[in-house]
């Protein structure tokens, strides 16, 4: 992803009104999807697959920058990742 298509989506999240949901994501307001998935999407130039799941790195649900975000194939391999880090901390 480049630059400028980094700035233009940070625009356009600015732009969208999104609010927090239960589970602690940022939703889109007129359509409940999780924002940290379509900017996933966008990062990767796809529509994620059927399983697939998006990763925040640091931890922070709200942190949804497109170098915070890591596409995963699925839930198993997500818990791998989440228990190496409990390991190396």
């Amino acid at each position: 992803m480049t630059k400028m298509m980094k700035r233009r989506l940070n625009s356009r999240i600015k732009a969208i009104k999104t609010y927090i949901g239960k589970t602690g994501y940022r939703k889109f307001k007129d359509s409940g999807k999780l924002l940290h998935r379509w900017v996933a999407e966008k990062k990767i130039g796809r529509p994620l697959k059927k399983g697939e799941i998006v990763h925040h790195k640091n931890q922070n649900k709200l942190d949804n920058s497109p170098k915070n975000l890591q596409v995963l194939p699925n839930q198993g391999v997500h818990l791998k990742v989440h228990k190496r880090k409990r390991y190396i901390k």
